[in-house]
C-alpha cells in the first residue's frame, strides 16, 4: 500500500429509512501517491459522499478504505482524528477559515492539534504560508484577504501537516475565473513540485481537464475514468 495514498475496495453507503438509500453502490478506486485526481458528476451523484469516506469523515457501510496502509473502516473512532491529522489536508469551497484568527494563526491550527507548539509550529505555518506565495498577508485576518488569497491560506493549512493526500471539495467554487485559474495553478504546482496526491471534486469540466485524471461518478458508481493527455 506504500504506493497508495487512498484505497477503496468496495465500497458502498447506506442511508436508513423504510426504504434504505444507496449514495455509493459499490466503489473501487486507487489512488497512487503523486496523483492528481478529479471527481465529476451531476447533483446527487454521490460525489461528496464520497469524499466524505475518503477523508475518514465518515464511514462505509460496506467495503474497506485504506489511507497509509491502514484499513481505516476498521479503526475505532478515538483512531480516526489521527488518521486525519497526519495523512489528510483538507481544502473546502468556503475557506472555512476561523475569522477572528490571523492568516498564520489558522495555518497553526493543525500543528497545535498534533502538538507542535512555540517557534516551530510558527516556522511551519509560515513556510507554508510562503509555498502559497502570501507571507506577506501572514498577519492580516480573513475578512482583509480576498476570496483567492483565503482559499491560499486554506490550502497552506492543508500542506502544513504534511500530508499524505489532499481532498479538496469545489475549492474554486466561490471563486471568479481569474482567482480560480490561479487556485488551480497553485494545486498543479503543489502536485508537482512537492509531490502531494490531490482529489478533488468539481462541477467545472474545464478545471477537470487541468487534472491527470477524471473519475466521472453517476448514481453512485464510477461511470468511466478518462485520462487526461
Amino acid at each position: 500500500m506504500e504506493e497508495y495514498a487512498v484505497v477503496l475496495k468496495g465500497v458502498k453507503k447506506v442511508y436508513g429509512g423504510a426504504v434504505p438509500t444507496y449514495a455509493l453502490k459499490g466503489i473501487n478506486l486507487e489512488v497512487k501517491v503523486g496523483d492528481f485526481v478529479s471527481i465529476v458528476g451531476p447533483s446527487g451523484s454521490g460525489k461528496s459522499t464520497l469524499l466524505n469516506i475518503m477523508g475518514v469523515l465518515d464511514r462505509p457501510s460496506e467495503g474497506k478504505v485504506f489511507v497509509g496502509g491502514f484499513d481505516v473502516s476498521a479503526l475505532p473512532d478515538s483512531k480516526l482524528s489521527y488518521i486525519r491529522n497526519r495523512y489528510i489536508g483538507f481544502v473546502f469551497q468556503s475557506y472555512n477559515l476561523v475569522s477572528r484568527l490571523t492568516a498564520l494563526q489558522n495555518v497553526e491550527l493543525p500543528l497545535m492539534v498534533r502538538g507542535i507548539s512555540g517557534s516551530k509550529m510558527r516556522e511551519i505555518a509560515m513556510e507554508s504560508l510562503e509555498a502559497v506565495g502570501i507571507a506577506d498577508l501572514a498577519f492580516k485576518k480573513p475578512y482583509a484577504l480576498s476570496g483567492g488569497q483565503q482559499q491560499r491560506v486554506a490550502i497552506a493549512r492543508a500542506l502544513a501537516t504534511d500530508p499524505r493526500f489532499i481532498l479538496a471539495d469545489e475549492p474554486t467554487g466561490n471563486l471568479d475565473s481569474v482567482s480560480s485559474a490561479m487556485i488551480m495553478e497553485l494545486l498543479k504546482k503543489v502536485n508537482a513540485e512537492m509531490g502531494k496526491s490531490i482529489v478533488m471534486v468539481t462541477h467545472n469540466m474545464e478545471l477537470a481537464k487541468m487534472t491527470a485524471r477524471i473519475i466521472h461518478i453517476r448514481d453512485g458508481l464510477i461511470e468511466k475514468v478518462e485520462e487526461v493527455t
